[in-house]
């Protein structure tokens, strides 16, 4: 049955309902590094043969441990990094890839708020220069034509005019990530890359911060590519999700599904450790504790990358690398999820 929102890649069963706003294919990034004077260099395998698709005015939510690719795959879309092989498609035009320079049209349909508000509002300029920014360096505004507009914007991130004049400094955190989102929507993109954007405020402000996010998705049809940590979040923003492991895709499900069924073992043992209010007597299975540390990007191990943690790791696991698959209504990268006698957890 074809699902919402994700695809991982064309020549796939799994295609979206609606056309795809953002499509990514067999998207990696490969830094080299060197190793000191008299040794070769080596290679960080940061993405390796990342695809999906996602429609517009869905959210698609990426989570996985430190170190897996969230950010890198973030930037890749965004055009900051060339990547090292495939290629990121927005409305059917190419984006990023091997030598490709985004026109500014295109470029002005995908915006970004950063994780720290502090760090990413310039701290000498107002308010009003904040946000009218993206605008003016599109030459679309100017005058009472370009204030009216941030003036507006304003509104509908809620803040009031009076904060125009204002500088960081005088925001609260929730204030200044109300700025950040204003200045990502003022464009009116067709995407806006979330990157953590909760994580440093209190968490009295997140749960505003995350219904004006949902609000401004209604009123403007914007798709969202929300990258978390806090996995109790998931089922509450996103419509589809991608599990990240050590630069790999290793589930994809719609958010519902992941909520109640993991496959994927490394799936299961990063949504056991979601808080709940009385473990073990509400249905939900126990904490799973991974052994060992996460392998080096520089030298990821052969067959699957997870098999060193594993605890249902086999022979063929160490030897041979799986694909990603479908598996009922879910894209896993694992040799045994679905074969019965396999261990699956649900909630």
């Amino acid at each position: 049955a074809a699902q919402r929102g994700v695809s991982p890649g064309s020549g796939t069963p799994m295609t979206p309902a609606a056309p795809a706003l953002l499509q990514v294919r067999e998207l990696g990034m490969h830094y080299p590094v060197s190793r000191g004077w008299l040794q070769d260099k080596g290679t960080v395998h940061a993405l390796d043969a990342v695809s999906f698709d996602l429609a517009a005015g869905e959210t698609l939510a990426v989570v996985g441990e430190s170190g897996c690719g969230k950010s890198t795959l973030a930037k890749c879309i965004l055009g900051l990094v060339e990547p090292t092989t495939g290629e990121v498609l927005l409305e059917g035009e190419r984006f990023s890839g091997k030598g490709v320079v985004p026109a500014r049209t295109l470029r002005h349909k995908m915006q970004v708020v950063f994780q720290d508000p502090y760090a990413s509002l310039n701290p000498r300029r107002t308010v009003y220069q904040t946000i009218a920014d993206p605008l003016r360096l599109a030459g679309a505004h100017s005058g009472d034509s370009l204030r009216s507009r941030v003036a507006e914007t304003l509104q509908q991130v809620g803040l009031g005019t009076d904060f125009m004049e204002r500088h960081p400094h005088e925001l609260s955190g929730g204030q200044r990530q109300r700025v950040a989102i204003a200045r990502a929507i003022i464009t009116r993109p067709r995407l806006v890359i979330c990157d953590e954007p909760i994580s440093s405020l209190d968490i009295s402000i997140q749960a505003q911060v995350i219904n004006l996010l949902k609000r401004l998705q209604r009123e403007l049809g914007i798709a969202y590519l929300f990258i978390t940590h806090d996995l109790r979040l998931v089922p509450h923003i996103a419509d589809q999700v991608l599990v990240m492991y050590l630069g790999e895709v290793v589930e994809m499900a719609p958010a519902r599904g992941l909520e109640e069924r993991r496959l994927h073992p490394y799936s299961q043992a990063l949504f056991s450790a979601v808080p709940r209010v009385n473990p073990g007597h509400d249905g939900a299975t126990q904490r799973i504790i991974l052994e060992g540390e996460v392998p080096s990007p520089m030298n990821p191990p052969g067959g699957c990358r997870f098999h060193t943690r594993c605890p249902q790791a086999q022979d063929r696991c160490r030897q041979q690398a799986p694909v990603l698959r479908p598996v009922e209504h879910h894209w896993v990268r694992c040799h045994f999820a679905g074969v019965p006698g396999f261990s699956e957890e649900t909630a």
